[in-house]
């Protein structure tokens, strides 16, 4: 039997890399959320208004998910151990899965904050709420510039910019709706703009959710087509068949694969294992991206023994 390993090294690298540079960008944008948090609960409680108030709430779970991500970033570089044989990437899945959590969370809050509002309005100071609602504006389009340059494959970091994004949003339907009452007087309008908020995070959130949970149920990554994979690595010198291939990801950008390869027994005589596995790790890191991957090479006269191993599994 041959075992093969193509690890990539110079990929993980890069992670560590690109993870110290989102940590960065991360404490920016925790510094300015908890910030106009505090700026916003202060303007909703002198104009009275919901969708500062509303926005105030998510900012707060914006400002304690992105604390999260950032804890999770740091847990993710920690070194792999004996029995964490693949370090703790997974951590930052955890923290994407826990913020699409939170986030569905505010949609609820707010649909049931906002439905009573719009039956029966409450009178909104909007004068002084469009100058706390342009503050949060500013402060979360700088805080979405900071973010947008980030890895945009990482789901830890998709889960920090989808927070930010929703509350940019937040802030431009609080400003529109303190214009919309200051010229006339619909103070429903307050209620909607809530209502409308929590309608954009909805659909955000469900899609942060299923990747999060693809990675967690090693669903095969998102456009790896298996049987492609498996078309190429039979092409490879002397290869007569592959199978028991599986494929997975370990963290956002860290896909891995392992399969069972049966190679002629003239070819591994005339070649030598190393140079065959050297072949199928080239061939997945060349046409699929992965750089993380696992072989066993079995002789093509030790089939019997692994379908004898099939019956008695």
């Amino acid at each position: 039997m041959g075992h093969g390993h193509g690890h990539g090294h110079g990929g993980h690298g890069g992670h560590a890399g690109g993870r110290a540079a989102d940590r960065r960008r991360l404490r920016v944008v925790l510094a300015v959320s908890a910030t106009v948090m505090v700026l916003e609960v202060v303007g909703a409680l002198l104009t009275g208004s919901l969708a500062l108030l509303a926005d105030a709430g998510h900012l707060a779970t914006d400002a304690a998910a992105v604390a999260l991500a950032l804890a999770a970033s740091y847990v993710a570089s920690l070194p792999a151990g004996r029995r964490s044989t693949f370090g703790y990437h997974r951590a930052e899945i955890l923290a994407a899965l826990a913020n699409a959590v939170v986030l569905l969370v505010v949609c609820g809050y707010l649909a049931y904050a906002a439905v009573p509002r719009l039956l029966h309005p409450t009178p909104v100071e909007a004068g002084t709420m469009i100058w706390f609602a342009l503050v949060g504006l500013v402060a979360n389009a700088a805080s979405l510039l900071v973010l947008a340059r980030a890895d945009g494959t990482s789901l830890n970091m998709r889960g920090a910019l989808n927070e930010v994004v929703a509350d940019l949003l937040g802030s431009v339907l609080a400003v529109l709706s303190a214009v919309l009452i200051l010229l006339f007087d619909w103070q429903r309008a307050d209620a909607v703009a809530s209502l409308l908020i929590a309608a954009m995070i909805l659909p955000r959130s469900f899609a942060l959710l299923r990747d999060a949970g693809a990675v967690l149920l090693e669903v095969a990554p998102a456009g790896l087509d298996l049987d492609d994979v498996e078309r190429h690595l039979a092409g490879v010198e002397g290869v007569l068949e592959v199978h028991d291939l599986h494929a997975w990801t370990i963290t956002s950008g860290l896909p891995s694969l392992s399969a069972h390869v049966t190679v002629t027994d003239e070819a591994l005589a005339a070649r030598g294992v190393g140079a065959v596995l050297d072949d199928l790790c080239h061939c997945v890191a060349e046409h699929f991206d992965v750089r993380h991957a696992t072989f066993q090479v079995e002789p093509a006269s030790h089939r019997a023994h692994e379908d004898l191993g099939e019956v008695h599994r």
